[in-house]
C-alpha cells in the first residue's frame, strides 16, 4: 500500500473551479496534452489551461466535433487520436516527436464507461482497452517528449472501489459485467500512475492519478434515463437531483490541481479528490482511495502486463527489480 495518502491541506475543495486552481499561476511557455479536450470535463481542463497561457494539444477521435467545441478558444491544437487503437496512438505520438514539442502536461483525461460489452484492438474489452491501455500506450509513445518535471494526470473514478484488477479474466472472456469492467479500469489508471511515478521520478517526472467527482457529462452516453433516475442522479425532466454532484469546471478542477499545484512538488504516486491527497477509503463511507488501487505489487504486475500487450515498454530500463 502507498502510506503517503495524506492530505497536505490544500486551501482548495470539493466546489473549487478550474479557473481558481489556475489563479495566479503564469503557464505561458508550458505545453500540455489533454486527451478527450473538447468535451465534458476535458473541455473545462482545455479552456482553463489556455486561459493561463499554456498551449493545448487535444487528442480528439472527432477532430471535426473537436474545432466546432473549442471555437474562440486561443492556444490550442487538434490532432486525432483514438485510444482503442493502437496504430491511432502511434501516429498521434509520432506527430508530437517529429513537430519537436516537448510536453510539459499530460492529462489523460478521456474516457468510457458502462458500454455494452464491446472488442477492441486483440479482443481487449473496450474499457479497460480504452480507459487504460490506449494512455498506457500514449504516454510511452511520446515518452521521448515528455519535459524533466512534467507531470502525468490519470483521471480515474471512484468507481475504481467497484473491482480491482482481475487477473485471472482481465478481458472478461467469462461473462461480462459493465460496472465491473469500468471499476476495473478506473484501478488500472490509478495503478499506472503509481508505477509510472515510481519509474520516472528521478528524472523529475511526477504522475498523478484522482477523482474528478461526480458529474453529469458525455460520459454517461452509455446510460438510460431510466438508468440514471434509478442511480438517484437526476428526476423525471432530467434535472440533476444528488446535491453532491458538481459541476465540470469544478469536475476538472483536481485534474488541474494534480497537473500544476506547487503543493504537490517533490511529490507523485498519490491519488487525489476534490483538489486534494486522498484518504484511504473507510467502509461504509464516500470518497477514499480503496488499498488495491495503491498497491505496488499489482501497480507493477499490471505495467508488465500492459507492456506486454502493447508492445511497447519506454521505461523498460528503469523498471525496479
Amino acid at each position: 500500500m502507498n502510506e503517503k495518502q495524506v492530505p497536505v491541506g490544500s486551501r482548495f475543495g470539493t466546489r473549487t473551479t478550474a479557473d481558481e486552481v489556475l489563479a495566479g499561476l503564469d503557464l505561458s511557455g508550458k505545453r500540455a496534452i489533454v486527451t478527450g479536450g473538447h468535451s465534458g470535463l476535458g473541455l473545462e481542463t482545455t479552456r482553463a489551461l489556455a486561459r493561463a497561457g499554456a498551449t493545448v494539444i487535444i487528442g480528439a477521435r472527432n477532430v471535426e466535433a473537436a474545432r466546432h467545441a473549442v471555437v474562440g478558444v486561443n492556444g490550442v491544437q487538434i490532432e486525432r487520436l483514438d485510444l482503442s487503437s493502437l496504430d491511432s496512438v502511434r501516429r498521434f505520438a509520432e506527430g508530437i516527436i517529429a513537430a519537436g514539442h516537448s510536453i510539459d502536461i499530460v492529462i489523460n483525461s478521456a474516457g468510457i464507461m458502462a458500454c455494452p460489452q464491446t472488442r477492441v484492438g486483440d479482443g481487449w474489452e473496450a474499457q479497460f482497452a480504452t480507459n487504460h491501455l490506449g494512455h498506457f500506450a500514449l504516454v510511452n509513445r511520446v515518452w521521448p517528449a515528455i519535459s524533466r518535471n512534467a507531470r502525468i494526470v490519470s483521471v480515474s473514478s471512484g468507481g475504481h472501489q467497484i473491482s480491482g484488477i482481475r487477473w485471472n479474466d482481465v478481458q472478461f472472456e467469462t461473462g461480462y459485467d459493465k460496472w465491473q469492467a469500468y471499476g476495473q479500469s478506473k484501478t488500472a489508471n490509478a495503478l499506472f500512475a503509481l508505477h509510472l511515478d515510481r519509474l520516472a521520478q528521478g528524472a523529475g517526472i511526477r504522475a498523478f492519478s484522482l477523482h474528478p467527482g461526480k458529474i453529469l457529462t458525455p460520459l454517461q452516453r452509455h446510460l438510460s434515463k431510466e438508468d440514471m433516475i434509478g442511480a438517484g442522479w437526476i428526476d423525471a425532466d432530467g434535472n440533476p437531483i444528488d446535491p453532491t454532484f458538481k459541476t465540470p469546471s469544478q469536475g476538472a478542477a483536481t485534474q488541474l490541481w494534480a497537473a500544476t499545484s506547487p503543493q504537490l512538488d517533490g511529490m507523485g504516486g498519490l491519488y487525489c479528490e476534490d483538489c486534494e491527497v486522498a484518504k484511504r477509503a473507510i467502509d461504509g463511507k464516500p470518497g477514499g482511495v480503496s488499498d488495491h488501487a495503491t498497491d505496488p505489487e499489482q501497480a507493477e504486475c499490471l505495467w508488465a502486463l500492459s507492456a506486454r500487450l502493447t508492445g511497447i515498454d519506454a521505461l523498460a530500463a528503469r523498471q525496479m527489480r
